[in-house]
């Protein structure tokens, strides 16, 4: 891999945890983000508990580039995260004038509510994340980009923000999979093949369909040629074992 810049996203909310809600942004964001050239290096899920979402949101925004967070910044009670993030930046959490403005002026008269008010309340110094998904606007502010967890406006809102980033080469990825293959029988040849890709990550997902199993090999980074050559070795040590291969990913 080569220096892209680097990110990490902070999936917040009791209700992953618990099960009760699928997590749909995860696969979303880390396509997109390879897309721009920027790495996913780490995905947490944490609940709505202050103290937790303060220091995680402290911890990854020292480590990393970009920050991504989803969820919580609803009107409910539950919905803490944007005043969480006025405590990890020390800074006041306050009504943003132009987000109260927009929406007061998109709500009837009277039904701008405390509750819904809460939603145009931010850290001090926070930039709009606007779009037209949600009247409720998300925000970023220093390298921490926070977001709605609904995934259609999660991706309106990354979708506005992605034109800000700064970027690097795209990530891209080759795959190779066989019916039949199974990991252990071709395991010290994909040691081999990595150790003369280094720049190259290359990982082996074994796959269960109806029919039989097998494995599908993936090679992903930002040198397009090594990514391919790696795969074209791949497919040769799958033929030796008695394996067909077929390019790309297996059918779900």
């Amino acid at each position: 891999m080569t220096d892209n810049p680097t990110a990490g996203l902070i999936i917040i909310g009791n209700e992953v945890l618990s099960g009760r809600t699928q997590d749909a942004n995860l696969k979303y964001i880390a396509t997109r983000l390879g897309e721009l050239g920027i790495a996913l290096r780490e995905a947490r899920v944490i609940p709505d508990v202050p103290e937790t979402i303060i220091a995680t949101v402290n911890e990854v925004r020292a480590r990393f580039d970009h920050v991504f967070t989803t969820g919580g910044i609803g009107p409910t009670h539950d919905d803490i995260t944007s005043e969480c993030i006025s405590v990890a930046f020390g800074v006041p959490w306050e009504i943003h004038p132009v987000a109260f403005e927009k929406m007061n002026a998109a709500y009837k008269p009277g039904d701008f509510n405390a509750a819904r008010q809460r939603m145009a309340t931010m850290p001090r110094g926070a930039s709009l994340i606007e779009t037209k998904a949600s009247i409720a606007p998300g925000f970023s502010i220093g390298n921490v980009h926070v977001m709605a967890g609904v995934p259609r406006i999660m991706q309106a809102q990354f979708e506005a923000v992605a034109t800000t980033l700064r970027g690097g080469l795209p990530i891209i990825s080759r795959a190779v999979h066989s019916k039949g293959v199974m990991e252990g029988a071709i395991a010290a040849g994909l040691t081999a093949i990595q150790g003369r890709y280094s720049a190259v990550d290359i990982g082996s997902y074994p796959y269960y369909r109806e029919g039989g199993g097998g494995v599908s090999i993936v090679a992903k980074g930002t040198d397009a040629p090594a990514a391919e050559a790696a795969i074209r070795e791949v497919t040769a040590l799958m033929r030796e074992i008695g394996g067909t291969p077929v390019q790309g990913e297996p059918p779900a």
